[in-house]
């Protein structure tokens, strides 16, 4: 690991340590008064963070350009300017996390102001770097920064609303309220997982529209992230996978402050951090003084940048809360508002002489002025690129502009195909495979794979190879293991912004180790395509480990979440042509492992109601009783159906593939489906009855399995679980 210091001497002595944190600093000085009591910080952890002399006061940018010949002072009034922006926008809405925004603000400047690529006037530009606050609760110090560097969506009128109802400042980032953010973090480590799956996005495009000649993708993706995201698990799966790819333009920067809500970190979090990540193939670096040396931070960027080949994380030591004389160094300032004395206090320490919110105009043209006006340039001199591009590669480049325009090609939907009853029946899981394998060459935004059962799901593209650290442009991603990691790159490949269209896939009972993933691509808007095989208790021997009882129930109650479970190959293709059309909401896939009929009812485009008649007794007539059911017990009812019929009943049955998409139907198109008339209703599915009573009411039945499941052949467990015809038959009868 390598260490980038100061210039000057790191002083070892704990009271030497502890003079120098706070004195003799321009602007961002921290003197101690008789009023004001300097913080009493641990000796061990200011040897660390100890300051070192600058030569004449000015900071260098030998390394990473600066914008401007910026002097010193001008620099920490720009840092102390996103630090009291945190503070008095925590302060006024007594709510929010202050002291992250005051620790990480010197390398936030760096980034920002120096280093990052954007157009502050277009947030969307595709050759933008990207940016992920992975400790999602300093998200105080991203406003600032999107509102010094000239972002219309953060105005000081806006953060004078932090954390209220309607804000463009939310308590965590949000991409869908705010932007110039572009994921939404909170959940401790997804941030620098999705931050992954940015990166990854920027390789495979690189890959697969670059030219010798002519690069059109080139683009960093930076993340801050700290104690906390190195705690949670996510994080090292999704930074094994970044190693194993090689992504050398994913740069980390890990805010160390060792202060987490209990208190400090060395109660619970020891380990060698930077030892994890070198074996897990990055490129590390420690930037020992976080809080004033601003070139080793530059330097430590560029040296990353240099280390083309891994991925790299520098951890740059900070002291939360820096400024503020009694809480800095303390959990007091981590997740609570300072209070009006200790801002005050930490006024005076920082010689902070702006009322809260004003911003020296000095800062605005140092930052605003300048972001604005690089940014047009960037943006300019890339469309140049891209026109040149244009002529050269017209065929590529006509690809690349559609992908990046986010619409998708004509006629792609022609491509899936369709099913009749005399083609053999076979599992969804298969039919998804042939889905795949039929988008993949009319969607050239389509990757994904699976959690280390690619065949036990069936996502392998056949007619491309594995995305690897050295064939990127390659559409099947191995992501071993890591479900929850998983999941979290692919929202991050769905919101690269560049018209990509994720999957991913294991089990459905292994959704378990993903969901917080997949309530955030539901929360984001992020149409993350989510395919799950071994759908119930159709799965067999595995037992109760593997088989889920509650699952569609769970995530048919998650917002934003489309939860499909088709019934034979018809139905698959549906799903997917619903899917891949919704790149603002995820779709979960049920899919059975299990082979079953193709349906003389069945269509691709009745999936888009959600539910729909498949047999018997057509919409405008009366039936007698309605049988209402899912996946592979579909079939099962239109058997019983034909029994019931024997007998003289009028039976209809509806397959409802999506509740969701039903429930968005208009009432009148509900009510020609399940008409209120007709209260005899039976629901059929080999999953829990949670949920179905809205459509069965309160004198129909519901059929399913309340209980986990148990190990044995799948017709047995469906006999043992009464998940049969014959008790379809039986609850019609009784409710008719």
């Amino acid at each position: 690991m390598q260490q980038v210091k100061a210039e000057g001497n790191v002083r070892k002595n704990a009271r030497g340590a502890a003079k120098s944190a706070f004195a003799g600093r321009p602007v961002m000085a921290m003197r101690p008064s008789k009023a004001l009591p300097v913080t009493t910080v641990r000796p061990e952890r200011l040897a660390v963070r100890a300051s070192a002399r600058r030569e004449n006061g000015v900071a260098k940018a030998a390394v990473v350009d600066s914008p401007t010949q910026i002097d010193q002072d001008t620099i920490m009034k720009c840092i102390n300017t996103i630090r009291f922006l945190a503070i008095d926008a925590v302060e006024k809405a007594n709510s929010g996390h202050p002291g992250l925004p005051m620790g990480a603000a010197p390398m936030a400047y760096v980034l920002y102001n120096e280093v990052m690529k954007m157009n502050p006037k277009n947030p969307y530009f595709f050759n933008r770097d990207r940016f992920v606050l992975s400790a999602g609760h300093g998200c105080m110090l991203q406003y600032a920064l999107l509102h010094l560097s000239g972002y219309d969506s953060v105005q000081v009128d806006d953060m004078k609303q932090f954390r209220q109802l309607g804000s463009k400042t939310p308590g965590h980032p949000e991409n869908f309220e705010t932007p110039g953010i572009e994921v939404t973090t909170g959940p401790l480590g997804q941030g620098i997982a999705m931050a992954v799956g940015l990166a990854a996005a920027e390789k495979h495009l690189a890959a697969r529209y670059n030219k010798p000649d002519a690069e059109i993708v080139d683009h960093y993706t930076y993340c801050i992230l700290g104690d906390g995201c190195n705690m949670e698990g996510v994080s090292t799966e999704a930074a094994s996978l970044a190693g194993h790819w090689g992504l050398g333009k994913l740069i980390c920067l890990y805010d160390d402050n060792k202060i987490s809500i209990d208190g400090h970190t060395d109660i619970s979090f020891t380990e060698d951090v930077c030892a994890r990540f070198e074996a897990l193939g990055w490129h590390v670096q420690h930037v020992e003084d976080g809080n004033h040396d601003l070139d080793g931070i530059r330097k430590a960027i560029q040296n990353a940048k240099d280390a083309s080949d891994k991925p790299s994380l520098i951890k740059v030591s900070t002291l939360i809360g820096y400024g503020s004389p009694n809480k800095a160094d303390t959990h007091d300032v981590h997740g609570a508002a300072l209070g009006a004395a200790e801002v005050a206090a930490t006024r005076e320490n920082l010689k902070w002489e702006y009322e809260p919110f004003v911003v020296p105009e000095e800062v605005y043209k140092a930052m605003r002025d300048y972001k604005i006006a690089s940014g047009a340039e960037v943006e300019a001199e890339w469309n140049a690129k891209l026109e040149a591009y244009s002529q050269k590669y017209p065929a590529e480049a006509a690809e690349f502009k559609q992908l990046i325009s986010q619409e998708l090609p004509a006629g792609w939907e022609d491509a899936l195909p369709t099913f009749t009853p005399e083609d053999k029946g076979l599992a969804t899981r298969l039919h998804s495979q042939t889905m795949l394998n039929t988008l993949a060459p009319v969607l050239p935004g389509l990757l994904g794979g699976s959690a280390d059962l690619a065949p036990s799901n069936m996502t392998l593209m056949k007619m491309f190879g594995d995305f690897q650290k050295d064939t990127p442009a390659e559409r099947n991603l191995r992501f071993g293991v890591r479900e929850f990691g998983m999941a979290c790159i692919g929202n991050g490949i769905a919101m690269h912004g560049s018209g990509l269209i994720p999957y991913c896939a294991t089990f459905f009972i292994f959704t378990d180790y993903m969901r917080n993933a997949m309530r955030i691509a539901a929360l984001s808007e992020a149409g993350t395509i989510f395919v799950t095989t071994h759908d119930s208790i159709g799965l067999g021997e595995d037992g109760p480990t593997h088989q889920p009882v509650e699952h569609l129930a769970s995530f048919r109650a998650m917002p934003n979440m489309l939860v499909m479970r088709p019934a034979d190959g018809n139905e698959t293709a549906g799903a997917y042509k619903i899917a891949v059309l919704n790149r603002k909401r995820p779709t979960t896939m049920a899919l059975s492992r299990q082979g079953l009929p193709n349906l003389a009812g069945s269509s691709i485009d009745a999936v888009a109601k959600g539910g729909y008649v498949v047999y018997g007794t057509p919409e405008g007539e009366t039936p007698d009783c309605i049988l209402i059911a899912t996946g592979s017990e579909v079939s099962m009812a239109i058997e019983a159906a034909q029994e019931l019929e024997a007998s003289g009943k009028k039976i209809r049955v509806v397959s409802m593939v999506c509740f969701e998409l039903f429930d968005e139907q208009p009432e009148s198109y509900r009510n020609s489906v399940l008409p209120s008339s007709v209260e005899a209703r039976v629901s059929v599915e080999a999953g829990t009855t949670f949920g179905w009573a809205k459509y069965t009411g309160s004198k129909g039945k519901c059929i399913g399995i309340d209980t986990f499941g148990a190990s044995a052949p799948a017709g047995a467990l469906y006999k043992h679980f009464g998940i049969t015809k014959d008790a379809v038959v039986s609850a019609a009868k009784e409710v008719m």
